[in-house]
């Protein structure tokens, strides 16, 4: 089953204790507020951010480019909110969405660093995924972790996902090469 992601489609997930949201330039504020909030936690693990990220135009923009590749169908991304939708407490981001006889993206996740530990990446991703493989049709869903990063090396075993390999110096975080452990999870139904 291959589909489009559409912008007339709602994207929208809610789960027992989560919404997931796609992402639009609506949220700004509130996404800047969580990369404020969570700067330090999130450091070791994601690129290096530059001052001018943690700014409002610069959030609108990347928010903006965000909305651009959910109506093209090349990603879908999703803010997290536990209760109301005043405070964001996470993202997902499902990218390089490549069509014809691939059918797979890349996954990547964060959450508030007052959040971990209760399972609420697990349940979003569960119901992520789930959207992923049964609306969107993709066959394989990839995802990448440092090897001390054994948090998201126990939510991607617990999801299902199976290491694939190691790859040196794979992707530039916090401003230097770091290994990745490679990782993808197959649609069942496929």
């Amino acid at each position: 089953m291959t589909s489009i992601l559409s912008p007339r489609l709602n994207h929208r997930l809610v789960t027992d204790r989560l919404t997931l949201e796609p992402i639009t330039v609506d949220f700004a504020y509130r996404v800047l507020d969580y990369h404020r909030d969570n700067r330090a936690h999130l450091q070791p693990w994601e690129p290096l951010r530059r001052a001018e990220f943690f700014t409002l135009d610069a959030m609108t923009a990347r928010l903006r480019t965000m909305s651009d590749c959910i109506a093209t169908g090349e990603a879908l991304h999703w803010v997290m909110f536990e209760g109301d939708l005043d405070v964001v407490i996470g993202e997902c981001n499902f990218t390089n969405i490549v069509r014809g006889p691939f059918l797979a993206c890349h996954l990547g996740y964060s959450i508030d660093h007052r959040r971990e530990g209760k399972g609420l990446m697990r349940e979003a991703l569960t119901a992520a995924i789930d959207y992923m493989f049964e609306r969107v049709g993709l066959h394989r869903i990839m995802a990448s972790y440092r090897p001390e990063n054994l948090r998201s090396e126990r939510l991607l075993r617990a999801l299902g996902f199976e290491r694939e390999g190691y790859a040196r110096d794979y992707l530039k975080i916090n401003g230097a090469w770091a290994d990745h452990v490679l990782t993808s999870l197959i649609n069942p139904a496929s």
